[in-house]
């Protein structure tokens, strides 16, 4: 009698069915998937947060609490382990990563841009491998690591979109504001800079202003010691910014509208306030517009994979945990420490 050959097993991990606390995750022993017909198999190398991740353990994101157990983060890149039959666009040993929404190709957002990974009824990605669709991933930008390159497909992708891919993308000598310092604010700066554009940054926190003029910021604002930032970002723009990266949500939107220039766009993120005027009578004054930004399309991801690859952009990395530390890397992220991106290695 032949023995049966034991399956292989991997690390995962999962936010408990109903969960409402960071306690709810935790990490298990699975076995590995399989690619069917179509898919592949992804060896994933690295994760990385973003402020969503935060809050779906908590029951607070979109369709409330999470009705089975489910493997989170949206974001992870690493290279391809295995093909299904009929794959014919990726190779085993390709450097990928996954793109947020798995069936939003290219093009204007649409009804059918699909699940989005890490949230029900999508996988996601903080477990050894996972098994996405062919069309579901994207090869990374050739210049960065694993861990750098796990940073972009949310936050990145949603730079990219709110910059360049809207009816005025940002030519050189434009003026773009972005709000803070977390990852998509930091990685918008450092797209803005490699486009031409003169960048207005704005923190709480002097050290972390002295940080992004490092990183090539021509103004910075401490809002907390200019409580009308949005007048003065306007006034450092000379008469108005262009391109605001509007992160802060209801409670910094009024600042935003004031910091807008004259046919100038608000690309709207923002999930990090909730309470704050809203009115949007300031822009018609202004003729200016706010557009709405959920993340972006897998011709985004190319797009902006390519860019980094030509200036040579290196997402900020601002501390990598192991996969068996993931729920202290859940808590640095969630912390006024954040400057840039937090990375989970596997």
């Amino acid at each position: 009698m032949i023995p049966c050959r034991e399956k292989e097993t991997m690390r995962q991990w999962l936010v408990s069915k109903g969960a409402t606390s960071l306690n709810d995750l935790r990490l298990v022993d699975a076995e590995v998937p399989q690619p069917g017909p179509g898919e592949v198999l992804v060896r994933v190398r690295a994760c990385s947060l973003n402020y969503r991740d935060q809050i779906i353990p908590l029951g607070l994101y979109m369709g409330g609490v999470v009705p089975h157990d489910t493997v989170p983060l949206s974001d992870g890149a690493g290279e391809i382990a295995a093909v299904g039959e009929a794959v014919t666009t990726v190779a085993v040993g390709d450097r990928v990563a996954g793109i947020f929404f798995q069936d939003w190709m290219d093009g204007a957002p649409n009804p059918g841009m699909g699940v989005a990974l890490g949230a029900p009824p999508a996988p996601g990605m903080l477990q050894d491998y996972v098994v996405l669709p062919e069309r579901g991933v994207v090869r990374i930008a050739q210049s960065l690591g694993y861990a750098q390159a796990a940073c972009l497909p949310c936050a990145g992708v949603t730079a990219w979109n709110a910059l360049m891919e809207g009816p005025r993308p940002v030519k050189p000598g434009a003026s773009v504001l972005v709000l803070g310092t977390g990852g998509v604010s930091l990685l918008a700066l450092q797209i803005a800079k490699a486009a031409g554009a003169r960048v207005i940054a704005t923190s709480s926190s002097d050290e972390k202003l002295a940080r992004v003029s490092a990183m090539g910021a021509d103004h910075v604002i401490n809002y907390r010691t200019t409580p009308e930032w949005g007048a003065e970002a306007a006034r450092l723009a000379g008469g108005g910014v262009d391109h605001v990266i509007e992160v802060g949500g209801a409670g910094t939107l009024a600042q935003s509208i004031a910091a807008v220039g004259f046919a100038g766009e608000i690309a709207l993120i923002g999930v990090l306030t909730r309470e704050g005027n809203t009115s949007p009578h300031g822009l018609m004054f202004k003729g200016a517009s706010i557009r709405g930004i959920f993340v972006g399309s897998k011709g985004m991801a190319r797009r902006l994979n390519d860019f980094v690859d030509a200036h040579g952009i290196e997402p900020v990395v601002d501390r990598a945990f192991s996969v068996e530390q993931a729920l202290d890397a859940y808590a640095y992220q969630s912390s006024a420490a954040l400057f840039g991106k937090v990375a989970i290695t596997l």
